[in-house]
C-alpha cells in the first residue's frame, strides 16, 4: 500500500512540475530533465508513467480538463431555467479560475497554442457538454443567438477568463456580476 501512494505521489510531482513550468515558459521549457529535477526524482522515473513529453503533456492535459469540469458542472441541475443554469456555471468556471489559477493558466494555453494533441483539444466540447446542451436548449427556447458553440464561449467564458488573469486582482461581488451580466448580454436574444 506504501508502494502505490510513493507511485502515485512521484506521477503527482511530474505532473505538477511539468504545469508549473509550462506556466512559467511555455512547453519548451517542460524538458524532461527539469521536470524531473523540480520533481525530484530520476530522469528515467519519468519513463515508468509517461511514453514520452507529449504523453506527460496529454495526460496533464486531460487531468486538468476533469478538473475543471467536475468544477464547472458541480450542483449543475439541467431542469433549472436556462439564464440561471448558465449563471451558476458561469460562476463556477470564475471559481475555478481563482482556485485554481495555475490550472487555468495552463488549460488558457492549450486553447491558444498547439501544447496538446490536435485531436485532444477537438475532443474539448465532450468536457463542456452541458453547457453545450444548455445553451443549445436556450437556442431552441428563443433566449440565446444562433451561434456556435465555439462563438458561445467565445463571448462568454474567454472574456471571463482575462478580467480574472490578475494574480493580484481582488474580485468583489459586483464586479463578478457585472462581468456575468456582460458576457449573459453577449449571447441572449
Amino acid at each position: 500500500m506504501a508502494r502505490l501512494q510513493k507511485s502515485i505521489d512521484k506521477r503527482t510531482a511530474l505532473l505538477k512540475s511539468t504545469l508549473g513550468l509550462i506556466n512559467e515558459g511555455g512547453v519548451q521549457e517542460a524538458c524532461m530533465s527539469k521536470v524531473a529535477k523540480m520533481a525530484n526524482v530520476s530522469p528515467a522515473t519519468i519513463y515508468l508513467y509517461f511514453e514520452n513529453k507529449q504523453d506527460l503533456v496529454n495526460q496533464l492535459y486531460n487531468e486538468t480538463r476533469e478538473l475543471f469540469s467536475k468544477n464547472a458542472f458541480k450542483d449543475f441541475d439541467e431542469s433549472m431555467p436556462v439564464k440561471k443554469s448558465f449563471k451558476a456555471i458561469w460562476y463556477n468556471i470564475a471559481e475555478f479560475r481563482l482556485k485554481y489559477n495555475e490550472e487555468a493558466s495552463f488549460l488558457a494555453q492549450c486553447e491558444s497554442t498547439p501544447i496538446v494533441e490536435e485531436d485532444r483539444c477537438k475532443k474539448d466540447l465532450h468536457h463542456l457538454k452541458p453547457l453545450v446542451d444548455l445553451w443549445l436548449r436556450g437556442q431552441q427556447e428563443g433566449i440565446i443567438k444562433e451561434i456556435e458553440p465555439y462563438l458561445l464561449y467565445a463571448y462568454t467564458i474567454y472574456p471571463m477568463s482575462f478580467v480574472l488573469n490578475k494574480e493580484d486582482r481582488k474580485v468583489e461581488p459586483d464586479f463578478l456580476e457585472a462581468a456575468f451580466n456582460a458576457a449573459w448580454d453577449a449571447i441572449k436574444l
